[in-house]
């Protein structure tokens, strides 16, 4: 258990701590209960209280003694006795749940919306029936007097179902386009629903006509409050027969009285998150609203704030046990949360002790959440030219930075960035015309880097979609792929079309290369117009003989392997004879100069010689130059002779581009003088051997003459 305070306020987390897995044997539980502290001090208020991921909404049943809550993974419900402190029942559903009510005083009658428009209805012993609504619903509210259901979502129109005669019946026509949240009093049962457009239509359903209609998004903002976008109504909660509060996306709560369109108090969250969630405490005039992020208690004469919850994890819903000072928290959490505050009320009957556990416990509480602040740095206060300010009441100081009054901070920057509302106006417009540029057809980029692959990755998703080819699971477009963007970027990763590797795995793009470089071509031009003009053109599509000529290019395949061995073969001995001549033709200069080969003899000086290397070729002697010449001339049998007995390093190209490495070892005279040392003694050894095997047959047949005989050496 947690506990910590707020403005005064002593709010006991009872789901805090650690939990202990079941497969824990009862030594190994009792032997931690008395090393951890954290477990010592936990408090298991209902056993196995918490979803196996998510909760998203959990709600209370009228009379006190069921709490359900929905959640995920696997989407399911789950009842919890509090009479038994412990798990009633579970069930799984066949999809998420958008929300759910209790329409009995248990849990007999309950009704799911779920994310694929489906509405489902349980009674005691389990499913009982399912229907669907036309749109993606967001909320729904039962109308007791004539057993309607009501719908709203992603909509203009409010959907009714009757219960009592099965059916569904003529809708409700709004003006908004959808509809997110609705409510219905339950005194006089007027219907409000609150829409995107920031209002809030009601209904009478006596008659099936809209009676008022409130514009909260224009009452919203008020002095001192940031808005971005446009206030949309996200929460919806009648207090009385007069009172309403309406929550809304950028994280305001209005408090209206029913005969004024103006509202009574506007309270800002300051964490511009949409709120979700408005209860009303009876017994002191409070209001609870909470958004993901925070739960805040405050006054709703004055807005005045009384205590707030702020928990590590994300808030999906919030349940108040009625009469108490309960609450019950659906988290972005498997464990579901219970905070007990004393100061709204005594603990449930049902949990009784809390109140003698809580008047004993003195803890040092947590410090407090300064609320209506805001929390600035130096830099900031210099950007704000309020550094005189350091020292004096309005700035409090806490840790690297400082505290300061909200309404002051909105004042300051409004009058340091008198132009922020012409700024934001231009930033709207600038994401209007990109997002209208969006719509126009786009014309396809090349890469920098290997543009005819990139137009041969296009082809192909081009041709499998025109055949309706679907993808499996997992697969990509290269292009799209992340990882192998390099290859289209890099120039280190250009293909060379020139190589004798590519020429022979690819026969064939001695064809279709023509016609995806005038692609390419038209590609270009086609870009180039585009910068020009920002109207795009739609590109025209490809001729389908293209895949008749490609699938003739699959069958003559061979053909063109076998075509462009010839012309590789071609080149090579073009090549060879190249050298050859001009090898000769160098020896022809140094004979036919007798006056350059002549003057070294005459003088008796050593003329330096000179010798052309070949591209990867490495000099060594003129000796080794000689050699080779010598090794060119002589013929292939007695070459690979020479080449066995002398033991050499040959490397040789394969047909692929890849190197054959054959090495010869060389023996050296002592290893054949020991060879040849070994064969002799080997043979004179044969030489002088006697046979034994006549003495070993005259043996045995001695052996058999004497009974046990062996024979004798």
């Amino acid at each position: 258990m947690q506990v910590s305070s707020v403005n005064d306020v002593k709010i006991y987390n009872l789901s805090h701590g650690k939990s202990l897995p079941e497969w824990l044997s009862d030594r190994k539980k009792r032997t931690l209960q008395k090393k951890d502290v954290d477990i010592q001090r936990r408090i298991e208020l209902i056993q196995d209280f918490e979803m196996p991921t998510v909760c998203t909404s959990i709600k209370v049943s009228r009379d006190g003694q069921y709490v359900l809550a929905a959640g995920t993974y696997k989407p399911r419900i789950r009842c919890y006795d509090v009479h038994q402190l412990s798990l009633k029942f579970e069930r799984c559903l066949d999809s998420d749940v958008v929300t759910f009510d209790v329409l009995s005083d248990d849990y007999s009658k309950l009704v799911f919306l779920h994310f694929n428009r489906y509405v489902e209805f349980h009674s005691q012993h389990g499913h009982y029936y399912k229907t669907r609504i036309p749109k993606f619903g967001r909320d729904f509210s039962y109308h007791y007097p004539s057993c309607d259901l009501y719908f709203v979502g992603a909509s203009s129109e409010i959907y009714r179902l009757n219960l009592e005669q099965g059916r569904f019946l003529n809708s409700l026509q709004t003006d908004a386009t959808e509809i997110n949240v609705c409510d219905i009093n339950p005194i006089h049962h007027l219907f409000a629903a609150g829409t995107l457009e920031g209002k809030v239509e009601c209904w009478d359903p006596r008659v099936r006509n809209r009676v008022a209609v409130l514009d909260c998004a224009l009452n919203s903002v008020t002095e001192g409050t940031e808005v971005e976008g446009l206030p949309s109504v996200s929460a919806l909660k009648f207090n009385g027969s007069l009172g309403i509060a309406v929550g809304t996306t950028t994280g305001q709560v209005l408090l209206y009285d029913l005969r004024s369109s103006h509202p009574l108090l506007v309270k800002d969250h300051y964490y511009g998150l949409p709120i979700h969630s408005i209860h009303f405490h009876e017994q002191l005039d409070l209001v609870l609203s909470a958004d993901s992020k925070i739960i805040k208690m405050w006054h709703k004469d004055n807005g005045k704030m009384f205590s707030s919850i702020e928990p590590s994890t994300n808030i999906n819903d919030v349940c108040v046990y009625p009469g108490s000072g309960m609450l019950f928290t659906a988290n972005e959490d498997p464990k579901m949360n219970t905070f007990y505050i004393p100061a709204l009320g005594p603990a449930p009957r049902w949990c009784s002790f809390l109140d003698n556990l809580t008047e004993e416990l003195e803890e040092n509480p947590e410090s407090t959440v300064y609320d209506d602040y805001k929390f600035v740095t130096r830099k900031d206060l210099d950007n704000l030219g309020l550094t005189h300010l350091i020292g004096s009441p309005l700035l409090r100081a806490y840790m690297h930075g400082f505290f300061m009054d909200i309404r002051l901070y909105h004042k300051v920057k409004a009058m340091a960035n008198p132009f922020a509302y012409d700024e934001y106006r231009k930033e709207k417009i600038r994401q209007k015309i990109e997002a209208s540029r969006a719509q126009r057809v786009q014309l396809k980029k090349l890469p920098k880097v290997n543009k005819e692959l990139a137009v041969k990755l296009m082809e192909e998703d081009e041709r499998a979609l025109s055949a309706k080819k679907k993808k499996s699971k997992g697969t990509t477009s290269i292009l799209s792929d992340d990882r192998f963007k390099v290859m289209f970027e890099n120039p280190d990763y250009q293909v060379d079309e020139q190589s004798e590797e590519f020429r022979l795995l690819n026969p064939i793009v001695s064809k279709v290369g023509q016609k995806r470089r005038e692609k390419i071509h038209k590609l270009v031009e086609q870009e180039a117009l585009q910068k020009q003009d920002e109207e795009d053109e739609e590109l025209e599509g490809r001729p389908s003989s293209e895949e008749e000529e490609s699938s003739d290019d699959d069958k003559s395949w061979v053909e063109e392997m076998r075509e462009q061995r010839r012309l590789l073969q071609a080149e090579e001995k073009q090549r060879r004879f190249k050298e050859r001549k001009q090898q000769d033709r160098n020896t022809s200069l140094q004979i036919s100069d007798p006056v350059k080969n002549s003057q070294p003899r005459a003088q008796g000086q050593s003329q330096p010689q000179f010798y052309q290397l070949k591209a990867g070729e490495e000099f060594r002697s003129f000796g080794d130059v000689a050699r080779k010449q010598k090794m060119q001339k002589t013929s292939l049998e007695e070459r690979l002779k020479l080449e066995e007995s002398s033991g050499m390093l040959n490397l040789a190209d394969t047909a692929v581009g890849s190197k054959q490495l054959t090495f010869t070892l060389k023996k050296t005279e002592k290893q054949r003088n020991q060879q040849q040392a070994e064969r002799e003694h080997h043979e004179e050894r044969r030489k002088i051997r006697r046979a034994a095997g006549h003495l070993y047959t005259r043996g045995r047949g001695r052996g058999r003459g004497r009974g046990r005989g062996r024979g004798r050496f």
